[in-house]
């Protein structure tokens, strides 16, 4: 799967989110990037920053944008085929979306998201 077709998985997997969702979302970016962090060579996507139900009145004041990141290469090793590459994208972009929201891994497990 070329670069291109992977980044396109990433965003038809933001557009399968429902429009209420999305529109809750706030400074929040979506990113691909090739490889996750040394210490976790398996890690498929990675959510950075400051969940929803965690910021308060100081959280405005010059915040960066939270990170979604979603790494290509795992991804790209776990799966065999495109259409498991399409699959697994759409639940991690999902999962770490779930973080945004103040969805921890274990309730997301408990809905069956992991």
């Amino acid at each position: 799967m070329s670069d291109e077709e992977f980044e396109d998985a990433v965003s038809d997997a933001l557009d399968q989110v429902p429009e209420e969702l999305t529109r809750l979302m706030s400074n929040v970016v979506v990113l691909v990037e090739d490889e996750p962090p040394a210490e976790e060579p398996d890690l498929l996507g990675l959510y950075e920053g400051t969940p929803l139900t965690e910021r308060g009145e100081w959280w405005a004041a010059g915040a960066l944008p939270d990170r979604i990141l979603i790494f290509r290469n795992p991804t790209l090793r776990f799966c065999r085929t495109r259409e498991e590459v399409v699959e697994e994208v759409a639940v991690t972009v999902v999962h770490e979306i779930a973080h945004h929201f103040g969805i921890d891994d274990d309730r997301l497990h408990e809905l069956g998201w992991d």
